[in-house]
């Protein structure tokens, strides 16, 4: 199992003893092969730290140099006028390379001009010694970027402590929750941790943690079971972590595409899914955030709020990112028992669909429905009024009513788009309507 809290800040602490001692002698430096790698962790060697820093660089993108000092620097490419971004991999059960970490350096280097460093931590996977950073590669806090997944998220946020919560970013991606829930804020990432903090939740009820520790926090598809991932025990280790994976692929996927994976804040998953929280005006002034190498997440207000959760749909599989656009149904005549309607967009035989619910002695019911394709694109929404299962015979109810449908973020009432005719549904019926969005 993952260390605990108490043992990771025991851990840093050793690390940055071993590092201020280790790099300040002047024993000669070790020959380097040409290109470094991850080790390889033998499970029963015990927990050795052996922490490696490598660097790739824009010019070389395969190829990682071990960084032990700044001698090291001097033919590594390094460029101190760029941002550095920091790569920290979670617990390894196996002591292995992380499957993922090639492609995210990759994917990093090709969205962004900066210095990439992944920390290879597989022997111990319990504390970095990052106090030297700023020293070794005589860059600003402000320009570090953290990116650490699971429990590297915990150690990025226990760096970003010993910087006085100075460094310029955190991203936790689906940060560790077992021991961690319950933590103080000095042993868990929080917002105090670095000048912008944020955390991708997508393993809440089992791997990753449950509560907001950032700035912005997204939980996607709710923060847990995540489309496309099995449900089933027989699926094997797929079935443990592909929900707290989902983080990882899902910021490689914003990286490598430029559709929208955007997000809204709201008290929760089922109030967003029920259409409460339409736009990103409490407390971002309409300034949605964003996943991915948007500064501040496209957060566009100081001070940033804290620990503000925010919630997006996505699809099965990358580039993962949905369009949201609120539905909403008005009746015409009250009704004395809850009306449940289908709606289903349709596209290129294509189709998304979510439900309304308008609630007894009331006119009005409205939801969110996800769609991968963009509304103009939408050219016919179907509807199915529910039965209300009487089996002694058919349920011939009718009802009447207005749809009307707008994309979110919804900050005008002017981008609410109604088909023009009333809309009559009986109990079970499918019926079709044409549903004409001009393209902006």
């Amino acid at each position: 199992m993952p260390p605990g809290p108490w043992k990771s800040r025991f851990w840093v602490g050793g690390l940055l003893l071993w590092l201020s001692v280790g790099s300040s002698g002047n024993a000669p430096p070790t020959p380097q092969p040409k290109c470094a790698d991850f080790q390889n962790a033998n499970v029963f060697e015990g927990t050795d730290l052996k922490v490696q820093f490598l660097l790739f660089v824009p010019s070389n993108p395969n190829c990682g140099k071990l960084v032990e000092g700044s001698s090291d620097l001097q033919n590594s490419g390094f460029n101190a006028t760029l941002g550095t971004k920091l790569i920290i991999h979670g617990f390894s059960v196996l002591g292995t390379k992380p499957s993922w970490i090639d492609k995210f350096i990759r994917t990093l280097l090709r969205a962004t001009n900066a210095n990439v460093i992944a920390v290879d931590w597989i022997y111990g996977s319990t504390g970095v010694y990052f106090s030297a950073v700023k020293n070794v590669l005589g860059v600003s806090e402000s320009s570090i970027h953290i990116i650490g997944v699971s429990l590297g998220a915990h150690v990025g946020g226990m760096v970003g402590q010993l910087f006085g919560g100075q460094l310029g970013q955190i991203t936790g991606l689906d940060p560790a929750g077992p021991e961690y829930t319950s933590a103080s804020v000095e042993e868990r990432l929080d917002a105090g941790d670095a000048l912008f903090v944020e955390a991708i939740h997508t393993d809440t009820d089992n791997f990753g943690i449950r509560i907001p520790v950032g700035h912005v926090d997204y939980f996607v598809n709710g923060g847990q079971d995540q489309p496309g991932c099995p449900t089933y025990f027989y699926a094997g280790y797929s079935y443990l972590i592909c929900d707290h994976m989902r983080a990882v692929h899902l910021y490689i996927s914003a990286l490598e595409n430029s559709c929208p994976l955007m997000a809204f804040p709201c008290d929760s998953y089922n109030a967003f899914l029920a259409g409460h929280c339409l736009d990103c005006f409490n407390p971002f002034l309409l300034s949605c955030p964003r996943i991915g190498l948007v500064e501040q997440g496209g957060v566009k207000i100081e001070p940033l709020p804290k620990e503000v959760k925010v919630y997006l749909l996505t699809t099965s599989k990358a580039p993962y990112c949905m369009h949201h656009s609120l539905v909403e149904f008005h009746l015409k005549e009250l009704r004395k028992k809850d009306t449940n309607i289908e709606v289903t967009f349709l596209s290129s035989n294509v189709s998304f669909s979510s439900r309304i619910t308008i609630p007894k002695q009331q006119l009005h019911g409205k939801g969110i429905i996800a769609h991968a394709t963009p509304q103009c694109q939408i050219n016919q929404v179907k509807f199915k009024f529910q039965s209300s299962n009487r089996v002694w015979r058919k349920d011939r109810t009718t009802i009447i009513g207005k749809f009307c449908t707008a994309l979110l973020p919804v900050n005008h009432r002017e981008k609410v788009i109604c088909l023009p005719e009333p809309v009559n549904l009986q109990a079970s019926v499918t019926a079709s309507h044409d549903l004409k969005i001009a393209c902006v």
